[in-house]
Order: structure tokens, then C-alpha cells, then sequence
């Protein structure tokens, strides 16, 4: 990580100033919109994060988790996303939609990550039916799992996001859902 990049990661971490903050998170996830060698020397604090009483700092570590999966050689993602996925069920909504709306790019990481994501997906997508704001989770995963069809081919995504929709008793919103697959 260079200095520059360096000095995103902590204003993104620390900084006081909200526009400093969101200048730091466009940075760094430009820059791991690509594998990145440095994935290792934040993991642990990342890891870390997921639990921390700021909303925020939990949010922004499942989201760089996720992002970094495909810089992870090591496949470390394969025994931490679980606590990963439990962040998209935090407490304040807008952390756990953030973060739901990052696991798609772990399956960006390879078959062993694609398929754990997709499982994590799917399982979010069954468990939220009786949530608060359980349609708009479910419409995230919909979405989610054709990002990482179309980032793939993966006809497999397809087919599991089309039977996950076909679950949904409400024709309204099974309408909805479907709509992602129509593009």
C-alpha cells in the first residue's frame, strides 16, 4: 500500500471530517476494484472492525472483506466470511445492507468463494422473509447474485437466484426480484 493509499485508509478509519471520509472510501475501493497486494496487512484489523460499536467502522469492513477476497491467495475468506455475513444482519439496517450488498464480489474470488457466496445469499435470502425490510434484502440478493452471474457466467447463479425467486409468495414482489433477470 502507498503512502497515498495509506493516508485513505486511515481517513477512512479515523478521520473527523465526513468529506475526508468519502473521498478516502472512493479511493480505496477504486483501488481494490482490482486484486491489490496489501490485503494482508489490514485483514486482521478489518476482521477486527466487524464488531466495533461504530456502525460505521462495522459497514466498512465487511464491504473491504469482501472486496478483498479476490487479493486473498491464502483463501483466508473461506473460514472469516461468516463473520462477514453476520454483519448483514447488524442492527442498523443501513450497515447490514451495505455489507449484503458487498458479499456478491466474494464469489469474484474463485469456485470455492463463488459457491460460499452464493450459499451466503442464499441462506440471507430464505432467513429474511419475516425481517423488517425483508423485501428490499430480498431485491439486494436478487440483484447481488446477477452481479456475480454477469461478472462470472456462472450458469449455476442463474439457476439458484431464479428458484430462490420462485420461493417468494408474494407475486408483487416475485415480479420484482425477477426483474433483475430480465436485463
Amino acid at each position: 500500500m502507498d503512502a497515498n493509499l495509506r493516508t485513505h485508509y486511515d481517513n477512512l478509519l479515523s478521520s473527523a471530517d465526513k468529506e475526508a471520509r468519502f473521498a478516502a472510501y472512493d479511493a480505496l475501493f477504486a483501488a481494490v476494484e482490482q486484486p491489490v497486494d496489501w490485503a494482508y496487512k489490514v485483514w486482521d484489523e478489518m476482521l477486527e472492525r466487524l464488531t466495533h460499536t461504530d456502525n460505521h467502522q462495522r459497514s466498512v469492513a465487511a464491504q473491504l472483506l469482501c472486496y478483498l477476497a479476490q487479493s486473498d491467495p491464502e483463501q483466508r475468506i473461506l473460514t472469516d466470511f461468516a463473520r462477514v455475513l453476520a454483519v448483514t444482519k447488524d442492527a442498523k439496517f443501513v450497515t447490514a445492507r451495505h455489507s449484503l450488498q458487498s458479499i456478491w464480489r466474494v464469489g469474484l474470488a474463485g469456485p470455492a468463494q463463488r459457491r460460499l457466496a452464493v450459499e451466503g445469499l442464499a441462506t440471507r435470502f430464505a432467513e429474511s422473509g419475516g425481517e423488517k425490510n425483508g423485501t428490499l434484502i430480498r431485491s439486494d440478493i436478487a440483484q447481488s447474485l446477477r452481479h456475480l452471474y454477469d461478472a462470472t457466467g456462472d450458469e449455476s447463479i442463474r439457476e439458484r437466484a431464479l428458484a430462490l425467486i420462485a420461493t417468494e409468495e408474494d407475486e408483487k414482489y416475485r415480479k420484482k426480484y425477477a426483474s433483475f433477470w430480465k436485463k
